[in-house]
């Protein structure tokens, strides 16, 4: 069941652009974010990430301004540049019963830390679990194209994530890494499962 192992630039940028087409929902009130965990809670797998406004100035870092948490369909953008860390958001993060999945998740987790402290339980990083597949990429956008043939633009990575507004580009493209690491997972858990069954 092994993967290709690694995906050449040209091959990746001639894969066609993912879109996100589920339903994405800016969080920007502790009680619409008290409303989004209820839903959450219910759900046995997540997909997560997070967003970072740009520093160009050396030795500057800003605080993270958004935290994303997908379904199968739908994901939820906190803007924690508006509502901070609220205790509803922290008790997620540290629940045993929904798992989340992300990739590079020391960095997010430091970075949340700088906002308020945190204790992460039940979570998978995608860098350790795709290398049991085969895969020796590091990044979502190649991770995502050896496995579903599609590129995952970063066209919006640098943009300003503690604008007064989201852009459409910029839900759109938060949306989707936080919804690709959970398709990632799942794809790869199930075809696990079923070489399991057919042993």
């Amino acid at each position: 069941m092994d993967f290709k192992a690694k995906i050449s630039k040209e091959e990746l940028s001639a894969c066609p652009a993912e879109v996100f087409n589920g339903r994405a929902y800016v969080i920007q009130t502790v009680a619409d974010a008290e409303k989004a965990v209820r839903f959450l809670k219910t759900q046995s797998v997540v997909g997560f990430d997070t967003e970072t406004k740009p520093s160009f100035v050396k030795g500057k870092s800003n605080q993270v301004a958004l935290m994303q948490i997908s379904t199968e369909d739908v994901c939820f953008l906190f803007r924690l540049s508006v509502i901070g860390m609220p205790r509803i958001l922290s008790d997620f993060l540290n629940d045993q019963t929904v798992m989340k999945i992300g990739l590079s998740l020391r960095d997010d987790f430091r970075a949340l830390n700088k906002r308020a402290a945190v204790e992460p339980a039940n979570f998978l990083d995608l860098q350790n679990y795709v290398k049991t597949f085969g895969i020796e990429e590091n990044s979502l956008t190649k991770i995502y194209a050896i496995l579903f043939g599609k590129r995952i633009s970063k066209a919006q990575r640098l943009s300003n994530w503690e604008a007064a507004l989201l852009t459409e580009r910029q839900i759109g493209y938060a949306a989707l890494d936080a919804w690709a690491t959970r398709q990632i997972f799942v794809h790869l858990h199930s075809m696990q499962n079923n070489m399991i069954h057919n042993v």
